[in-house]
């Protein structure tokens, strides 16, 4: 099973839960309507990954598919350890968006272009107490800022997130919780540099980087 790092120990999630549609913004910025339930779905183990990829092939294709194409989501994770939101960290839910778009068109499930491997990149996870409410993150792209967005802007809260998941699925030590992203998601270009920082209030909790392959 792939494995992420909290503080130097390493866990391996069995799965990833992950929210849809819960920034407003983003919401508009694809065009999407607002959903009256919160919209969950799963990652996998093996959709965990090391590095950022710019593209997913599928099966032995080897010419250029739109398809192809991974389109990048920050947002701020959580792991869930004896009942509770245990560590914090950075996430980037990667999506084939043409094929996402054409999958809901047709209103098949999203798994294709959600729970491939390599879909989910995560930074190392800090422990915490409680969840604060100063929490926030922000991406920037070849020293562009592209993503930013404070705790309190989630539609759900990250308490509101763990109580709806768990009506419905067991939860086991080491799984990993995705919030959901703020607007300004894009496509991966090859060769271009993410850095991610999580902050809570004025002190850094958590930087990560990755350069797309």
């Amino acid at each position: 099973m792939q494995s992420i790092s909290i503080e130097s120990k390493k866990v391996s999630p069995n799965k990833i839960l992950c929210v849809g549609r819960n920034y407003l913004a983003h919401i508009n910025e694809l065009n999407n309507e607002i959903p009256e339930d919160m919209v969950l779905f799963f990652k996998p183990n093996s959709s965990i990954a090391s590095e950022l990829k710019s593209e997913h092939k599928t099966g032995n294709r080897t010419a250029a598919d739109p398809e192809d194409a991974i389109h990048y989501e920050t947002e701020i994770c959580f792991i869930y350890a004896q009942n509770s939101l245990s560590a914090v960290g950075i996430g980037l839910d990667l999506t084939k968006r043409a094929l996402q778009s054409k999958l809901k068109a047709k209103g098949l499930p999203w798994e294709r272009a959600k729970a491939f491997d390599g879909a989910a990149v995560f930074s190392d996870f800090v422990t915490i107490d409680e969840v604060s409410e100063q929490l926030s993150i922000s991406l920037l792209i070849d020293g562009q800022l592209t993503q930013s967005a404070h705790i309190s802007q989630m539609i759900y809260s990250p308490e509101q997130i763990l109580e709806e998941i768990k009506k419905f699925v067991t939860l086991e030590d080491g799984d990993i919780i995705m919030t959901g992203t703020p607007a300004g998601v894009g496509q991966v270009q090859r060769d271009s540099v993410f850095k991610a920082e999580l902050h809570c209030a004025d002190r850094l909790l958590v930087r990560a980087q990755w350069q797309a392959k």
